[in-house]
């Protein structure tokens, strides 16, 4: 055999397994369709396996990620627009894109790459064009705008399921 194929041990199922789960604080079923614009519940179970308290940990950690990047996009925006403004913006916006996509949140991962977009066209004008850079900037601002919506809506689901 060749000495780098995978072997594969036999699983035995875990004790914890045949317990029963509490549903003090489980989903247990899809979230009200009050909330069908912020995560694809159905969707993001399958992504876990079906796994419920696999998937309320991983949404736990995406508010954490989240909400960071967002720290980094406001401290952007406080400050006047210097040749890394965008690409920070950028980079912060790609990771919450990326990450609220694995985990079916549409409202996020839609905010967060009209925002990247934004951000990356603003990076392509020329530093001495500033009628260009301001306009591109309030394009910027108007898109955090829709992403600080979907955010707010996401903290909204996680509170209505006790995440």
């Amino acid at each position: 055999p060749d000495s780098l194929s995978y072997h594969r041990r036999p699983t035995k199922a875990s004790p914890l397994a045949t317990l029963p789960k509490t549903n003090h604080t489980t989903m247990t079923s899809a979230p009200s369709s009050e909330f069908s614009h912020v995560i694809d519940y159905t969707e993001a179970m399958e992504q876990c396996g079906d796994d419920e308290e696999f998937l309320r940990e991983l949404l736990s950690d995406l508010r954490g990620e989240v909400d960071a990047q967002i720290v980094k996009i406001d401290e952007v925006l406080k400050e006047p627009v210097n040749d890394q403004s965008f690409l920070l913006i950028m980079r912060a916006s790609h990771v919450i894109k990326g990450a609220s996509s694995n985990l079916m949140c549409q409202q996020l991962r839609e905010g967060a790459t009209n925002l990247e977009h934004a951000a990356a066209g603003a990076n392509e004008i020329p530093t001495e064009d500033q009628a260009s850079l301001d306009a591109a900037m309030e394009k910027v601002r108007e898109k955090h705008v829709e992403l600080m919506k979907g955010v707010e809506s996401y903290h909204a689901f996680l509170k209505s399921v006790h995440i």
